[in-house]
Parts: C-alpha cells; structure tokens; sequence
C-alpha cells in the first residue's frame, strides 16, 4: 500500500486522473452540444426528465447538483422553449418539467451523443477493466459520502 506523507506526483494523484477523463469528457459534450447552442448540463438535464413530467425538486438529485444549482438551469431550457412547466394537477405546490417537441429532438440528440461515447469505450476497453474501474470510483464515493478522509 502506497503512503503519502508530504508530497504527491501528479500522476499518483487519484483526483488528477479522474478530474482529467472528466474534463475530457466534459469537453467532447460541450463541442458537440454547441452545435445546437446547448452544453453538457443542459443535455444531461434532458436525458433526465421523464416522459410524464420530472418535478423541479426531483431532478436536481437524478443529476447529482443540489436542487438551488439547478435554477438557472431551468430557466434556461425554458428560454430556448425546450421544456414547459405545469403545476400538479393533484398537488398544487409541485412544478412538474415537460419537454417540449424541440426538447424532445435534443434529448434524442444528446442520447446517441452518449451512446455513441459509451459504445466506443466498451468496444476498446474489455468488460473486466471496466468492472474494476467502476468499482474503484464507487468505492471512492463511498469514501467521500462516508466521511472518512478527515475523521
């Protein structure tokens, strides 16, 4: 087991790797995003509202942001006339999130986008190594939600 006690080489870094696949991902989406004037997020949020309608509250927790980060968000689907909102028929304190035709066009955009991506990686990358993978970032995860890097 690898111990560090003062300094840490960039690429012995955990966080190093995982924040670069990230940004590279992040990257290839926005470039393909922009093509539509969209970005990652407003596509991930896409992906994300459901055919019946996804309530405002619930949406923010299926993409991993607190709930007072997704406003903006919102707001700007809105202004490209993306999704609707309705108030709940049985429960008037709740917005639900529609998509609207054109939102429903870029949510499939963004879904073959994504498809794309994850069938290119499970073609070069065996299964084996990609079970192992999610399972270490898993596993970090839980380190992080657990608490136990400061305690």
């Amino acid at each position: 087991m690898k111990v560090f006690k003062d300094k840490i080489k960039q690429e012995e870094s955990i966080d190093f790797h995982i924040r670069w696949a990230w940004y590279n991902i992040s990257r290839m989406y926005n470039l393909q995003a922009s093509s539509f004037g969209g970005s990652m997020a407003l596509g991930y949020a896409l992906l994300n509202i459901e055919e019946q309608g996804t309530s405002s509250t619930k949406l923010a927790p299926k993409m991993g942001m607190e709930p007072r980060s997704l406003t903006r968000m919102i707001k700007s689907l809105e202004e490209k006339g993306l999704i609707k909102k309705e108030i709940d028929a049985q429960d008037k304190r709740i917005v639900k999130l529609f998509l609207t035709k054109k939102g429903k066009q870029q949510r499939d955009y963004a879904k073959t986008i994504v498809l794309k991506f994850n069938n290119k990686i499970y073609e070069q990358i065996p299964q084996e190594e990609l079970d192992i993978a999610f399972k270490v970032i898993s596993k970090v995860n839980e380190i992080i939600d657990n608490n136990e890097i400061f305690n």
